[in-house]
């Protein structure tokens, strides 16, 4: 594995990405988009991106606060302000992504943290390029429901005792997908707050590697 960093443009901005990416040996790879939530803190994608990378996808972690200027979110309003210019930016991550000769274009996939998964599935709910999405206690924001396209399949983690974003946007978000007849998994996790720790991150790395290699890896066969 091979890891490093890079920028795309994005609105005329230089937005920085990590690249954490397979031994490729001519071979292409199943892509996924890390997007981290409210803090910031891309470093903390390295885990999760690391691991998905050892297992044969190529991993692109996006700085998409860089658009706007951001550090951290601590409001709603500035969330809420930015949130369509980091949906462009992310627009244009997958477009950076999807012409790298190590990636499979037709296999691309979006994990996302609280924040990030709002974005992820905002993005995936009009984006065709995108094949399968992991919402880590994150949401479908209710405009979308006016907008959406199209929807791919879905990984739903959540703690039923998250403060910051309740479980309700969970099932909700499991709601929209059965009402499309839209494929998904979901687990809720019993006493889990606003991020994973111990044996329910092990579990949730678990499940999201075997969701990706289900919607992203397999269906390279087909």
């Amino acid at each position: 594995m091979t890891h490093f960093h890079s920028t795309f443009d994005s609105g005329g901005q230089s937005i920085a990405l990590d690249c954490f990416l397979p031994t490729a040996n001519g071979h292409r790879f199943p892509a996924v988009i890390g997007l981290h939530g409210s803090a910031g803190g891309h470093a903390s994608m390295a885990d999760p991106a690391t691991m998905l990378a050892a297992q044969g996808f190529a991993v692109f972690v996006p700085h998409y606060f860089d658009r706007t200027g951001t550090t951290e979110v601590v409001d709603k309003q500035t969330a809420v302000r930015h949130f369509p210019l980091w949906g462009k930016t992310l627009w244009d991550a997958i477009g950076y992504v999807e012409r790298q000769d190590i990636v499979d274009r037709n296999h691309i996939g979006l994990v996302g943290f609280s924040l990030g998964a709002y974005l992820a599935l905002s993005v995936a709910a009009v984006d065709p390029r995108i094949q399968a999405v992991v919402d880590f206690f994150g949401g479908l924001p209710t405009e979308m429901k006016f907008f959406m396209r199209r929807l791919c399949p879905v990984l739903i983690l959540h703690g039923d005792a998250d403060p910051t974003v309740p479980v309700e946007e969970a099932h909700h978000l499991q709601e929209v997908l059965e009402k499309k007849n839209i494929q998904y998994e979901m687990h809720i996790y019993p006493g889990a707050g606003h991020g994973f720790t111990g044996d329910t991150w092990l579990d949730a790395r678990r499940r999201t590697l075997a969701f990706l290699k289900k919607y992203l890896a397999n269906s390279q066969a087909g």
